[in-house]
C-alpha cells in the first residue's frame, strides 16, 4: 500500500451473503483524491461502499481502509475503523425528535466526546464549515432537502475522519441544490480527505469531473469518460 492511500484492495473478492458480487478487486484511494463510483443498479457499488466501512466482511484477498486490515478485522475494531469515516447517504436519517444541535451531540457522545465545551465547539465548527452555523437549533422537519443533507455532511464530519463515503448523496436533490453538495464534497477532498462518491449523475460528474471508476460485469475498473461519452450517458439518463 502506498504512503498515500487510505483505501487499498488487492485480489480482493466482495461478497454478499456468499453471493459473489465483485471478483479480483485491485483499486487504491489516496488521501486527497476525489472519485466517482458509478455502475448500474445492482452491479455492486453500494456492496463495495459497505465492505470499506465493514458492513460487508472481507473473507476473501486483502482490503486496507484507513490502516485497518479488512481481511484481519475483528469485530471490537469495527467501531474505532468507523471513527476514520463519514457517512453520507442518500436518506438523511437525522433524529426528528430533536434539533440539528442535539443530533450532532447524540454523535459525539455514542463515539467517546466528554467534555461538553469540546463538544459544542466542534459542533460549531462542522455546522461552519457547511454554512450553516446559524441553524444547529432548528428541527429537522424545518430545514429543506439541501440543508439536512449538508448536516449529514456536517455529521460525517465530526471525528475528523479521513475518509468520506456518499452514496447517492444527490439523488433526492434538485440541481441547483445537487451542486451546492458537490462543491462542499470538493473543498473537503482539497483539505486532505479521501472523497468516495456513488452517483448515477453524470451532469455533476461533467460539470465537476474527477477520478471515475466504475462497477460493472463483476469487476472494478477506472474508466476515461469523455465530454462525449458524459453527454451520451445524460441523454439515456
Amino acid at each position: 500500500m502506498s504512503i498515500d492511500a487510505v483505501i487499498s484492495f488487492e485480489h480482493a473478492n466482495i461478497k454478499v451473503n456468499d453471493h459473489l458480487v465483485l471478483s479480483d478487486v485491485n483499486f487504491k484511494v489516496n488521501k486527497n483524491e476525489f472519485v466517482y463510483l458509478i455502475g448500474k443498479v445492482g452491479s455492486g457499488k453500494t456492496s463495495l461502499i459497505k465492505t470499506i466501512n465493514a458492513e460487508n466482511p472481507l473473507g476473501e484477498g486483502s482490503g486496507t481502509v484507513a490502516g485497518f486490515q479488512l481481511e484481519k478485522l475483528r469485530r471490537k475494531e469495527i467501531p474505532k475503523l468507523r471513527r476514520k469515516l463519514g457517512i453520507v447517504f442518500q436518506d438523511f436519517q437525522l433524529l426528528t425528535d430533536r434539533n440539528i444541535n442535539k443530533n450532532l451531540e447524540f454523535v459525539l457522545s455514542a463515539t467517546g466526546w466528554k467534555n461538553r465545551k469540546e463538544m459544542n465547539d466542534r459542533i460549531a465548527a462542522v455546522m461552519e464549515k457547511v454554512n450553516l452555523g446559524y441553524k444547529g437549533y432548528k428541527m429537522p422537519h424545518q430545514l429543506s432537502g439541501g440543508e439536512q443533507q449538508r448536516v449529514v455532511i456536517a455529521r460525517a464530519l465530526l471525528n475528523n475522519p479521513d475518509i468520506i463515503l456518499a452514496d447517492e448523496p444527490t439523488g433526492n436533490l434538485d440541481p441547483a441544490t445537487s451542486e451546492e453538495i458537490m462543491y462542499i464534497l470538493s473543498e473537503i477532498s482539497h483539505q486532505g480527505r479521501a472523497v468516495i462518491m456513488a452517483t448515477h449523475n453524470y451532469n455533476l460528474i461533467k460539470k465537476f469531473p474527477a477520478r471515475t471508476v466504475k462497477c460493472e460485469g463483476g469487476a472494478v475498473k477506472d474508466t476515461n469518460l469523455s465530454e462525449a461519452d458524459l453527454d451520451r450517458l445524460i441523454q439515456n439518463e
